[in-house]
């Protein structure tokens, strides 16, 4: 099996005009627009139907890269509504990819091989590889994601425990994002679940640990390849603050992904207080 994965660049047949062009520039240029291989946003997607999938990419799509339809709740989809939604979403630019906890069952049942075939049949451009839950030995992780690599799709893996008494040393987790990337995976989620809060890099209170975060950056050659799982708001403002406005995001909520990327652009408070300050004069060049 062999496939190409979905172009990450809108594919909906040239450029819209958007409603406020001409009026003003946006604030923080830096900001990379698509296709993009760095200030990824991830969604977190936990059922929509297809009409609230297609309401999403009609407002949103510029601004997602992937969409993770999370846990299992895919398979609860009959087969010809998931492909028409999986492919509304690879249609408008964005890739799409099923949680993690699918393919971790497919390892622990000797099924991934099946795995792999009905992902492309539904029509996925990208999967996760993970072992937040079941255990896996590197062998095993190394082969499936050659195995995925192989097979045409976008890898995109994921280090850490979903149990935060099975958490791993921030040194552990960056060897194992620099070996998922030397066999081919496209980008690595840093875990942390879709609540935030206890998990990864982010304490108790959903606060994220400056600590844990430099020592996973230290131990990593290209961190633009890291996606920091942050579902709650605070926590993205702390990555953009931190790593500016291309630093890669996940588990972003679907009704939150306009105000991240305004956000990153300039157009929220924190960000805009920035750049004004960086250049006030702006008006009178």
């Amino acid at each position: 099996m062999r496939r190409r994965h979905s172009p990450p660049g809108p594919q909906r047949g040239g450029a819209v005009r958007k409603a406020w062009d001409g009026v003003f520039t946006t604030p923080v240029k830096e900001r990379v627009a698509k296709p993009r291989a760095i200030g990824w946003t991830m969604v977190i997607d936990k059922g929509l139907g297809v009409h609230q999938a297609s309401d999403l990419m009609a407002v949103a799509a510029d601004a997602i890269d992937v969409v993770k339809l999370t846990f299992g709740t895919s398979a609860f989809f009959d087969a010809p509504l998931l492909k028409r939604k999986v492919r509304l979403i690879t249609g408008a630019g964005c890739s799409c990819m099923p949680g993690g906890t699918f393919q971790e069952v497919c390892v622990w049942q000797g099924t991934f091989d099946r795995y792999l075939v009905r992902a492309e049949a539904l029509g996925f451009d990208a999967v996760e590889i993970s072992d937040g839950t079941i255990a896996m030995d590197r062998r095993t992780r190394e082969r499936v994601i050659r195995q995925a690599v192989r097979a045409g799709f976008r890898v995109i893996t994921e280090v850490g425990k979903k149990d935060p008494g099975e958490a791993l040393p921030a040194a552990r987790l960056a060897e194992e994002a620099e070996n998922d990337l030397a066999l081919g995976a496209f980008m690595v989620l840093v875990e942390a679940r879709e609540a935030g809060r206890g998990v990864g890099v982010m304490d108790a209170q959903g606060v994220p640990v400056d600590a844990e975060i430099d020592a996973l950056v230290a131990g990593v050659k290209d961190p633009a390849r890291l996606i920091w799982e942050a579902p709650l708001p605070a926590q993205q403002r702390h990555f953009v603050l931190r790593f500016g406005p291309n630093v890669s995001l996940g588990n972003v909520a679907p009704e939150d992904i306009l105000a991240l990327e305004a956000l990153r652009c300039g157009l929220r408070g924190d960000t805009l207080k920035r750049a004004w300050r960086a250049d006030p004069d702006f008006r009178r060049r």
